[in-house]
């Protein structure tokens, strides 16, 4: 039996259509893209070419707004530290980040308010939201940058990112949206939603892995990372990787194209995990239920079961499914996008995110909610923690 891939969130399979794409630059459009002979410049018009289709389809002004990076990452670290590096190169800056982002925000976050700068991890609500007016709350004269991710990786929650934009903006701060799980799935433009900053990763919208983009406002203060021969534009150094390019670009045109039927598609499907799961198990819940959300992830809790423990079991029984972000799964501590809710650690080690796809199909939902109870019912009657929450049956 094939697997069921439950896990888009985590990442995607390259579309075909993408891969065929890229082929020949890896063959013999093979050219680097700095070289003046004719196949570096048909290399050049290449990567120009795919800056300019992701420029379009992200709502850019100008496709020079385009950065093009070795994935999520590095946009991520990219937009935090070479922003504040230029408006506030001794320090004393104030950075205010969502509690519930990825790590790859978090972690630069961490590392500039040891560098000089002052950080505020602004926290959800209860829904799952982070509310316009918590974040007017956390502004301080001294605010440069506000960074709050547009759709949550693992609750898939969706922030109202033009509003906090329009607060940071009031506040004489820069807005940046981590982007990487929204891009394609649901309308996305960098100027309705007024940010200055933005974050993409081409491997979750079935492109390849190792590419990416950071969309940066024209006369946004920038000191780049990555320097050298400076490439796109003098922002990030480094031989550019066309094929990369070409395959991003043209994952985001089939996004786009695709995206009205995809978008009404997963939602019914994502309904009918959350619903067929809970009315058929007791003791569970959607975590943070507070709409707008993406189509594509049911994140549940599993009272009185490991995570870990209803993963392998799935596993066996040939369906990938994640017990929150796959960046942080070998770890033995809750989720700290859970814990950020206010959720008590032993309900978020039961955590579930089921994230579906171009190719999860009706038929795969009905054999997960076959398989799925049974596991769950198995693993509570061995569970003490099952046992002293809700009493045997």
């Amino acid at each position: 039996m094939d697997t069921i891939y439950f896990d888009y969130a985590a990442t995607t399979p390259a579309d075909p259509r993408v891969v065929d794409a890229m082929l020949p630059f890896f063959t013999e459009r093979f050219g680097n893209a700095n070289s003046l002979y004719a196949l570096g410049r048909d290399a050049y018009r290449a990567v120009e070419a795919a800056r300019e289709s992701v420029a379009a389809g992200i709502g850019a002004e100008n496709p020079n707004e385009v950065i093009f990076t070795s994935g999520g990452t590095e946009s991520d670290n990219t937009a935090l530290i070479s922003l504040l590096t230029r408006i506030a190169p001794e320090g004393g800056a104030h950075l205010i980040v969502s509690s519930f982002e990825h790590h790859a925000i978090l972690e630069p976050a961490e590392f500039l308010s040891k560098n000089g700068h002052e950080l505020t991890l602004l926290k959800p609500r209860k829904d799952g939201h982070i509310h316009p007016d918590d974040l007017r709350a956390a502004m301080q004269p001294n605010t440069k940058l506000v960074s709050v991710m547009h759709g949550n990786n693992e609750i898939g929650t969706i922030n109202p990112i033009a509003e906090l934009a329009a607060i940071a903006h009031e506040g004489g701060a820069l807005m940046h949206t981590d982007a990487a799980q929204t891009l394609g799935k649901i309308p996305f433009d960098v100027t309705a939603l007024g940010v200055d900053v933005a974050s993409f990763s081409s491997h979750k919208i079935y492109g390849p892995k190792g590419f990416g983009a950071l969309y940066l406002k024209k006369r946004t203060p920038f000191a780049p990372l990555m320097r050298g021969g400076g490439q796109e534009s003098k922002k990030r150094s480094g031989t550019q990787n066309t094929p990369g390019a070409v395959g991003f670009a043209r994952a985001l045109e089939i996004m786009l194209a695709e995206q009205d039927t995809e978008i009404p598609r997963l939602t019914a499907l994502r309904d009918k995990v959350i619903n067929g799961v809970i009315s058929t198990l007791e003791n569970t819940q959607v975590t943070a239920p507070g709409d707008p959300r993406l189509p594509h992830i049911a994140s549940l809790l599993i009272n009185g079961v490991e995570g870990e423990a209803m993963l392998l079991q799935l596993d066996n029984k040939n369906i990938a499914v994640s017990t929150g972000s796959a960046c942080s799964s070998g770890s033995l501590e809750p989720s700290h996008v859970l814990l950020s809710l206010g959720i008590r650690p032993e309900i978020a080690h039961g955590s579930l995110r089921i994230s579906l796809g171009r190719f999860t199909k009706e038929s795969d939902i009905d054999y997960f909610l076959e398989v799925f109870p049974p596991i769950v019912e198995r693993l509570r009657s061995m569970s003490p923690v099952y046992e002293r929450m809700f009493g045997s049956k």
